[in-house]
């Protein structure tokens, strides 16, 4: 006779090493704790981006320490600084170079609004150009500000739809 508790529990010799879950988690697990972000550093935001790597704030420990400075190879583009008129060609042409998925990080008042620039050089937040997934606050906004934006961009990529529908019609 089983008892009612033993019911419960995890049979290695039935199951064995095989986890059941669906596609969309696993593959949103994996993009979400792998990030590779492209530093856009254009102003005195970067510097507290620079610090994120540094060992005492430590962006390794979400899986986001790959910095790359080839859009190729990145899919978290992290906006940090004034965006100029100028400038913003060149962030857009950075960006569309990105491989799908993509996610854009808006780091600072600067990229978020144009800050305390009120000019006709400086674009009023990257949101014009760019699809904005999480905003940082702050002038500058402290390294662990990021790495609270990191983690609701983890959490909101963890949410997405990995596969679409596929059309039957």
């Amino acid at each position: 006779m089983v008892s009612a508790n033993s019911e419960l529990t995890y049979d290695s010799k039935i199951e064995g090493d095989v986890i059941v879950t669906r596609a969309d988690a696993v593959i949103n697990w994996i993009r979400s704790n792998s990030m590779w972000p492209m530093p856009m550093g254009l102003a005195c935001c970067a510097i507290e981006l620079m610090a994120v790597a540094a060992s005492r704030f430590d962006i390794a420990r979400f899986g986001a320490e790959v910095m790359r400075f080839s859009p190729k190879q990145s899919d978290c583009m992290i906006v940090s600084g004034t965006v100029t008129y100028k400038m913003s060609s060149a962030v857009r042409r950075i960006y569309d170079q990105m491989a799908e998925p993509k996610w854009v990080i808006a780091m600072g008042a600067c990229a978020s609004t144009g800050g305390m620039y009120r000019s006709y050089a400086v674009l009023q937040g990257v949101d014009r150009i760019l699809p904005v997934d999480v905003y940082v606050s702050g002038c500058p906004p402290r390294p662990e500000a990021l790495l609270d934006a990191l983690v609701k961009l983890q959490e909101k990529v963890k949410r997405e739809r990995s596969f679409s529908k596929l059309n039957t019609a």
